[in-house]
């Protein structure tokens, strides 16, 4: 019997050793059969030792241009830099000839997200934006009970993102600066809209209400977002570090069914604590499942395993196979119409109506 030789996996530069970069992007992309964890870029001293001693065999380089002068070594940039970086880094490695992964929010505007979609496809080259909560287990488990048709027809999505962090924490996320992108709408409200667009198609209509409430805060940190879909389904979405009792993290309403589901997704907490992917990754107890059922009728719905491994292999089938990624700018171009949309909303008090784009 005659094997095929292995082929070399894709070499990935990874841009930024903070949180993004260090807990998720760098231990998924080495779980990943196809890519190898080639450069990590930080200017810190500190997390250049931590790169190196995590990622045996990894180099370092102190900024970005290092990659760009060798583009030819590489297959693969992501960039887990903070937000207000995404949209130069992204153009200059386009520009370099290399493909692009960009942590969520992939830019400030839907309009900076369709030119570096246009550059890449002018490029003919990968741009993917790292949407990791559409593996979240909770959401997976939804999409296959709405797809079986469990709940008849939805028509009402309430999800939400809530925590209690009554003082702020500070850093470039917590910043007054709009050139930083800051704030709970473009940081957990990106993962939020995906979800919702994800599972019911384009918004309609938006509708939103956002309020700075800690004292010292520089940036929204309670917020609300009301989508109506043209698909006729309403979506209610929760973002908030002021949530002295949190809610339940979906609640949705159709017209023969609801589900209820408490609790987050343990993939973000397995990765901080410095698990790995392994057996029985992104599994929950029993006592976590959430609930389906109408009136008082409920049974427990067993949780299927949270997936974030499973984004970078995708990555890797696109750029071998030309395919199209497993998130793209253009889906997130039409995320931030909706969070764009919010923002003008949250101002004057509007109901936004959003433009159908041809698709």
């Amino acid at each position: 019997m005659v094997t095929s030789p292995a082929r070399t996996p894709l070499r990935v530069g990874l841009v930024g050793y903070g949180l993004a970069g260090s807990v998720f992007h760098a231990p998924l992309i080495a779980a990943a059969d196809d890519l190898v964890l080639d450069t990590v870029v930080t200017s810190s001293p500190e997390r250049q030792a931590q790169a190196r001693a995590e990622h045996d065999g990894v180099r370092v380089a102190a900024g970005p241009d290092e990659l760009w002068a060798r583009a030819d070594e590489l297959d693969l940039i992501v960039l887990a830099s903070p937000n207000r970086t995404h949209v130069p880094l992204a153009e200059a490695a386009l520009k370099a000839g290399l493909p692009v992964v960009i942590d969520k929010p992939i830019a400030g505007t839907a309009a900076e997200a369709r030119a570096l979609a246009a550059l890449a496809k002018e490029r003919g080259l990968l741009l993917s934006v790292f949407q990791n909560r559409r593996w979240d287990n909770d959401f997976l488990t939804l999409a296959s009970l709405i797809a079986d048709g469990e709940l008849g027809t939805v028509q009402r999505f309430e999800s939400r993102f809530e925590r209690w962090r009554p003082l702020p924490k500070g850093g470039w996320r917590e910043s007054g600066d709009p050139q930083e992108i800051g704030g709970l709408l473009y940081d957990l409200g990106s993962h939020l809209v995906d979800q919702a667009l994800t599972l019911f198609g384009p918004a309609a209509t938006v509708y939103a209400e956002a309020d700075v409430r800690r004292p010292g805060a520089a940036v929204d940190d309670d917020t609300f977002i009301a989508l109506t879909h043209a698909s006729g389904v309403r979506s209610h979405l929760w973002m908030s570090a002021t949530t002295a009792r949190l809610g339940p993290r979906f609640r949705v309403l159709g017209s023969t069914a609801g589900y209820l589901k408490y609790g987050l997704d343990p993939q973000e907490a397995a990765l901080r604590e410095g698990h790995r992917p392994g057996p029985g990754w992104g599994t929950e107890p029993e006592s976590a499942w959430g609930t389906l059922g109408a009136g008082d009728t409920a049974r427990p719905v067993p949780t299927l395993p949270g997936d974030y491994p499973a984004y970078y292999p995708a990555v890797a089938q696109a750029l071998r196979e030309g395919s199209a990624p497993p998130v793209t700018a253009e889906e997130a171009a039409a995320a931030l119409d909706v969070l764009e949309a919010a923002r003008r909303s949250a101002a004057d008090g509007s109901t936004v109506t959003l433009d159908r784009r041809p698709t």
